[in-house]
């Protein structure tokens, strides 16, 4: 009898190896694929101008590093002592107006290079719902705690998120036509927004996303990490204590299947050498002074010597 269901996946034909540049933009959880990604010594890049929820501002921070437009000082903004851009995460903000105005600038030229130079962009949406401001009419990535009666909450329509979409894809491409584009909606529920408006807002986003592409058919991909969560997982002990975000178990699970959709076989059998490599270097001794340990540390070091040989750029 079967009492769990499996979501079907398709195998990537342009998968990822250890010679790939994957670059990522989107939601909290595009940062924790990053960090496995990270843990096992891919080169990987994620979203350089902060964590962006909705299509629109990840379109707009793309759009100015295709372009190489850079901020300048009516880009930006003070409140709370800190200096800000409605484009980009509160991470970026400071307390010294030239300092965030080069970082911002850092960003934009050091994001058109990887976007030159990556072969896989996966990008991760996790709302349909925005913020607008008031006084410019923009679509804001970030409030920075800005008195909420300064911005108008939409919910984008599907067109919108289609046409952004199309315009991000196009984007990259101008740079990049050969790149591998990857997809996902974040498993993260936005229930702040409320229950139905939750699924109001990922509903669009699934809409517009399937209706810009047939995955089936396209060299672009999508990958189910929303359905995974729901529907194979599909319980509370698989989520972080706040209920909304997934737990280590089950973003431990989702990167299990994105590995095995994704990833070459060579490439997965390297990821064991890594995460062998990993565990020792976060091993304790009791005695460090001790023989047993000594070999212990030459081994470790022969280990990771040999990875070398192999992969020049992973370093540990």
């Amino acid at each position: 009898m079967q009492f769990r269901t499996q979501i079907p996946l398709l195998k990537s034909n342009n998968p990822i190896d250890y010679n790939s540049k994957v670059l990522s933009f989107g939601s909290c959880f595009a940062e924790n694929m990053a960090e496995k990604f990270d843990y096992f010594k891919f080169q990987n890049e994620t979203n350089p101008f902060g964590i962006i929820f909705n299509p629109v501002s990840i379109e707009k921070v793309i759009e100015r590093a295709v372009h190489e437009k850079e901020f300048t000082e009516k880009d930006i903004f003070f409140h709370n002592e800190r200096w800000h851009s409605f484009e980009v995460h509160s991470d970026l903000s400071n307390s010294d107006r030239q300092e965030l105005l080069e970082t911002l600038n850092k960003a934009i030229s050091e994001t058109h290079k990887q976007l030159k130079e990556a072969s896989h962009i996966i990008i991760t949406y996790g709302t349909s719902w925005i913020y607008r401001n008031l006084e410019s009419d923009e679509i804001v990535a970030n409030c920075h705690k800005v008195p909420q009666k300064q911005f108008a909450k939409e919910l984008l329509p599907v067109d919108v998120i289609q046409k952004s979409i199309q315009n991000t894809i196009a984007l990259i491409q101008t740079l990049n036509p050969n790149v591998n584009f990857i997809f996902t909606i974040s498993p993260v529920r936005h229930i702040k927004d409320g229950f139905a408006e939750n699924q109001l807002s990922k509903s669009h986003l699934f809409t517009g996303l399937h209706s810009t592409f047939d995955f089936r058919l396209s060299t672009m991909n999508y990958f189910p990490s929303y359905e995974i969560m729901m529907d194979e997982l599909r319980d509370y002990r698989f989520y972080a204590e706040d209920m909304l975000h997934p737990n280590q178990v089950a973003i431990d699970f989702i990167w299990q299947k994105f590995v095995e959709n994704y990833m070459t076989s060579e490439s997965i059998t390297i990821m064991q050498e890594v995460s062998e490599i990993q565990k020792s270097l976060r091993h304790r001794s009791f005695n460090q002074d001790s023989v047993q340990h000594q070999k212990f540390l030459a081994n470790l070091q022969q280990k990771i010597n040999s990875l070398r040989e192999k992969l020049p750029q992973v370093k540990f």
